[in-house]
């Protein structure tokens, strides 16, 4: 079990990189995929992948990254308020095949998934985005590698017992201060490249702390969701790993904070 999750993880991060690295329509179009892809899993928990519930909306989150590729987002409240409309309609003309909860679930999955993950591409397009699009990265993943590392050796106090019972308080910091440390010495590295941002390297510490707390606030929601539901893993794509949504869980909070931090600050 090692073994494969450590080859499917290599895997993974080999291609995220090269996507990463080229951006632009490949970028674009992965993180698309993905979104869709993460969409299917939520869905299939509430049964509506195949319905005409999950098909409004998946042809909703193209509609969406289409809008955010030709940069019509004046239009994008429109959009979310015809989906929401247009999930109200079918769920009264085919009542009662629908339940409440199927109808939210197919709105919710729509921000939670496609909108918080368009933002991978988002930062990439920024201003320094080929630099910037990394704090993600660095704030989720890299995040939770120094909070199991500290975890592991000093971690005693439970965080969440009843949601992740191996979260401890002592590695939820060392995630957070990790995740600083690894900013900072990334802006040292690649800090007099940027153009747009005067002082990176606190900037970037500050961006990995604060994408740190939420990417673990991000995990933990996304264990709530299954627990809920009483399922392992969201699904089987990625072996060893689970889902789209198991590996990506993180990711979620964290590409949105990456994007707002850079552009306020």
């Amino acid at each position: 079990m090692f073994k494969t999750r450590l080859i499917s993880g290599i895997i993974l991060l080999a291609i995220a990189i090269t996507v990463v690295v080229l951006g632009d329509n490949v970028l674009f179009g992965t993180v698309l995929v993905i979104s869709l892809v993460g969409m299917t899993e939520l869905y299939k928990i509430m049964k509506i992948e195949k319905s005409i519930l999950g098909v409004a909306g998946y042809l909703t989150a193209i509609a969406y990254y289409f809008m955010i590729y030709f940069e019509l987002q004046k239009y994008l409240l429109l959009l979310f308020i015809c989906f929401l409309l247009l999930l109200m309609v079918l769920y009264v003309i085919r009542y009662p095949l629908y339940r409440a909860e199927q109808v939210m679930t197919g709105f919710f999955a729509l921000f939670y998934v496609s909108i918080m993950l368009s933002y991978i591409y988002q930062v990439r397009v920024l201003e320094d985005g080929h630099i910037l699009v990394w704090l993600i990265f660095i704030g989720a993943w890299g995040s939770d590698t120094c909070a199991y590392c500290v975890g592991m050796l000093f971690g005693k106090r439970k965080m969440a017992p009843k949601l992740s019972p191996k979260k401890s308080i002592e590695g939820c910091i060392g995630g957070v201060v990790g995740a600083a440390l690894i900013g900072y010495i990334y802006a040292l590295i690649l800090g007099s490249k940027m153009v747009g941002i005067d002082n990176p390297r606190l900037l970037f510490a500050i961006i990995g702390a604060s994408a740190s707390v939420i990417s673990q606030f991000g995990d933990l929601a996304a264990s709530a969701i299954k627990r809920n539901f009483d399922i392992k893993d969201y699904g089987s794509l990625i072996p060893g790993h689970g889902g789209i949504l198991d590996r990506f869980d993180s990711i979620i909070f964290t590409a949105p904070i990456v994007y707002y931090l850079s552009v306020f600050f």
